[in-house]
């Protein structure tokens, strides 16, 4: 099956100094564009994190802190890296729960707004967690029959995550074939947030973690606003906050117009 493309799809893989979305950073990011001809554009960077890079993290993908020392910031490129990714699609292995997450939390702390609710994100992983459940390296060998080089690499594992997706789309023919259909099968279209503190049930975000959990986020404001401050001025992810001042202010608004 062919991919029926309405805008680019842009494959990212990243390389951090953690796991942690709200606070780790980038050290190493890859980018591939696969415009709607089927051509495909790069997109390779390290990037200086400006914290040290764990000795223990450093050993799994292979950046130390001499690596990235005259790399650029996150901040210096992050006008170039927008302007690259606008309005593309997304796809990635993970990269809804985790890549996307921390891409946005850089942008943001560069200060520049972004939002990509609005445009697809492709998890291939989910796709094949769906059909298979393994890990990219099995992926690659199930799909491609072939073993990754330099694994752990942003690039060489984002050129994996392609081969693997395409793979996936010869193999299922009952596969949507175009972005939004795909995020609707793989199940990354309930999010409010990327942290996933807050997701869509019946139309309606919900919180998904804490003392609040399943309930509806304007029930939770309209009783209890102090919630909003808390979450506000606690250690929580920019774009977490950037979403929940949406809706309250969207509450405040509605009462306004009353």
């Amino acid at each position: 099956m062919k991919l029926a493309l309405k805008r680019p799809l842009v494959f990212f893989d990243l390389e951090t100094t953690g796991t942690d979305t709200a606070k780790d950073r980038i050290v190493e990011l890859a980018f591939i564009k696969v415009n709607v001809d089927g051509s495909r554009e790069k997109y390779v960077k390290r990037i200086n994190p400006q914290m040290p890079i764990p000795a223990e993290v450093s050993a799994i993908h292979g950046i130390y802190d001499a690596d990235v020392a005259t790399a650029p910031t996150f901040k210096q490129i992050g006008h170039e890296l927008n302007n690259w990714i606008k309005g593309c699609d997304f796809g990635g292995y993970n990269s809804a729960r985790f890549d996307l997450p921390l891409l946005a939390e850089e942008f943001l702390r560069s200060g520049i707004d972004v939002d990509f609710t609005e445009r697809a994100m492709v998890d291939v992983q989910q796709i094949f967690f769906k059909m298979e459940q393994r890990t990219l390296s099995a992926a690659l060998a199930f799909y491609c029959g072939k073993t990754i080089e330099n694994a752990h690499s942003a690039e060489a594992d984002i050129e994996a995550t392609i081969e693997v997706f395409e793979a996936q789309l010869a193999r299922y023919s009952d596969l949507p074939n175009d972005t939004q259909g795909i995020q609707n099968f793989a199940g990354t279209n309930d999010l409010v947030d990327y942290a996933r503190r807050m997701v869509i049930k019946d139309g309606a975000p919900i919180f998904n973690f804490g003392k609040h959990k399943g309930k509806g986020v304007k029930e939770v404001l309209q009783k209890e606003p102090s919630y909003y401050d808390w979450i506000m001025n606690a250690d929580f992810a920019l774009h977490t906050k950037q979403k929940l001042s949406e809706i309250y202010n969207q509450m405040k608004l509605g009462k306004l117009n009353r």
